[in-house]
């Protein structure tokens, strides 16, 4: 009933899951990942524990390939699991039991396992791997193009319901608190791994900076009469100018009436838009947030 893939960035040291399947919110049942540990997949009546015991096993050294030996050397029912295992070296693993219902298998290669069942044929793995192996796209993307092309090749023969996205690095979650970079779910969806990458899209907005060399110059008048105040509304009681918002570019010359007031206006707007990413330095916009400033000028 899904289909996932495994795998390290070895540019990075990233380390990811991605699922789809004909099931409720697999993101809660089927992605295991800890970052400079491994990451596992664990499908076909999944054995949730095979996620904190798999990557304990990680954490202590046990190569890819014999941490799932051990797990399924533990496991009854292991003829009905299929799991997909990668460790932060970039060894791999994958298993289908001979009961998994039909068609079910998986491929593994360097930095990746890729496995699925109750699907429309082998071709549906081998647009996980193939689309891996041929690269050309930032990890989260990838992960997300091989669903895509598993998508294409027949996925799941039962149907869509649900997709999931982790990947870990070391202090990549949210202010740097855990190592979650992308932690995305489509419970629920006509198309979930669609949805997926809309919300991948979002992902990088909301958290990812912008390329300094993306940046335009400034030229939106400040005052009542000017474009951005025109649909700025303060959100906040005046504030000290101080911020620790990191900004991306050096300062440059602002436009007429422009002054530190309006700066500081941007900056709470962007605040208040969950689009702190975008902050820059004063003289400079974010190509992104001018976009959204665009859609929130008066008619």
């Amino acid at each position: 009933m899904t289909y996932s893939i495994v795998a390290l960035d070895r540019a990075t040291g990233d380390l990811g899951v991605a699922v789809q399947s004909k099931f409720l919110a697999v993101g809660a049942v089927v992605p295991w990942a800890q970052a400079g540990i491994g990451a596992i997949a664990t499908q076909s009546f999944a054995n949730v524990a095979y996620g904190p015991d798999g990557l304990a096993a990680l954490r202590a050294g046990v190569p890819a390939g014999d941490v799932l030996a051990r797990l399924l050397a533990a496991d009854d029912l292991r003829d009905q699991r299929q799991a997909g295992v990668v460790d932060r070296h970039g060894g791999t693993a994958t298993h289908t039991g001979r009961a998994c219902f039909a068609w079910a298998g998986g491929r593994t290669g360097e930095g990746f396992a890729a496995q699925g069942n109750i699907l429309a044929g082998p071709a549906v793995v081998d647009g996980l791997a193939d689309t891996f192996l041929a690269g050309g796209r930032p990890f989260p993307e990838l992960l997300v193009a091989c669903l895509t092309a598993a998508e294409a090749s027949g996925g799941d023969r039962r149907g869509r319901e649900s997709a999931a996205l982790l990947i870990v690095r070391e202090g990549g979650g949210f202010g740097g608190g855990n190592d979650r970079w992308v932690d995305l779910r489509v419970d629920h969806h006509d198309d979930p791994v669609g949805e997926l990458g809309r919300l991948l899209a979002f992902q990088r907005l909301y958290y990812d900076q912008p390329d300094p060399d993306s940046l335009l110059p400034l030229d939106i008048g400040g005052g009542p009469d000017g474009r951005f105040g025109s649909v700025y509304e303060p959100m906040f009681e005046p504030r000290p100018a101080a911020d620790s918002t990191p900004v991306v570019g050096e300062p440059r010359a602002v436009p007429p009436g422009w002054d530190a007031a309006w700066q500081r206006a941007l900056s709470d707007w962007l605040d208040a838009e969950n689009l702190e990413s975008c902050t820059t330095a004063p003289g400079w916009i974010d190509p992104r947030a001018l976009d959204i400033l665009r859609t929130r000028r008066p008619t």
